[in-house]
């Protein structure tokens, strides 16, 4: 994980805009001290091209590292741009215990512990596979769309029939993988999987 990347987790867990934050260090390099909300960020040390931060929240530690001067100096914010990163997508979700809400354009593969409500476009007729638990099992894909692009969702057996083509659905708990070169969201034991009565 790059520092952007590092700075932007703690942008979002302590609710600080990235911009304040990165203007908050530029200031403390500059003048030893500053603060950004609950945060108190303090200059330790400079040494050549990197300046040593330690960022504080009340008493207690909250983060103490180096940064290059390069990296301070950039008219790009890169807490900013560390933001929108598919490291710090992943990261989030799989430090969240609750379902996080993402948008189908968001997905990356490992992602776990996924909400997302999407229209359902198609779905594949089933096959009977044979599973390694001894018994055989229906299973088809169903192809999911929202505004920012489509995924297939892998259904299995009473799921199957529990939608159709045209409802919009509420997924919970569901995590991203790579089947056959495809990204594909899968429905865990601990997943759900509502049609949408209220939906146009």
């Amino acid at each position: 994980m790059s520092i952007g990347e590092y700075l932007a987790c703690l942008s979002v867990k302590y609710e600080v805009e990235p911009d304040k934050l990165f203007g908050a260090l530029v200031s403390a390099e500059e003048r030893r001290e500053s603060t950004c909300g609950d945060l108190s960020i303090t200059c330790r040390s400079k040494q050549h091209d990197r300046t040593v931060l330690l960022i504080t929240n009340g008493p207690k530690v909250v983060a103490q590292f180096p940064v290059s001067k390069a990296f301070l100096a950039e008219r790009d914010n890169p807490i900013e741009i560390g933001k929108r990163t598919d490291m710090l997508r992943v990261h989030l979700s799989q430090r969240n215990k609750e379902p996080h809400s993402f948008r189908v354009g968001d997905l990356r593969t490992g992602m776990k512990r996924i909400s997302l409500k999407a229209k359902v476009l198609e779905i594949a007729k089933p096959s009977l596979v044979f599973t390694k638990y001894g018994n055989y099992a229906k299973v088809a894909n169903a192809l999911l769309s929202d505004e920012t692009g489509t995924i297939k969702l892998c259904l299995w057996n009473e799921q199957i029939s529990s939608i159709s083509v045209g409802d919009t659905v509420q997924i919970e708990n569901a995590n991203v993988s790579m089947f056959r070169g495809e990204r594909q969201l899968r429905i865990g034991k601990h997943g759900t999987l509502h049609r949408m009565k209220d939906a146009a």
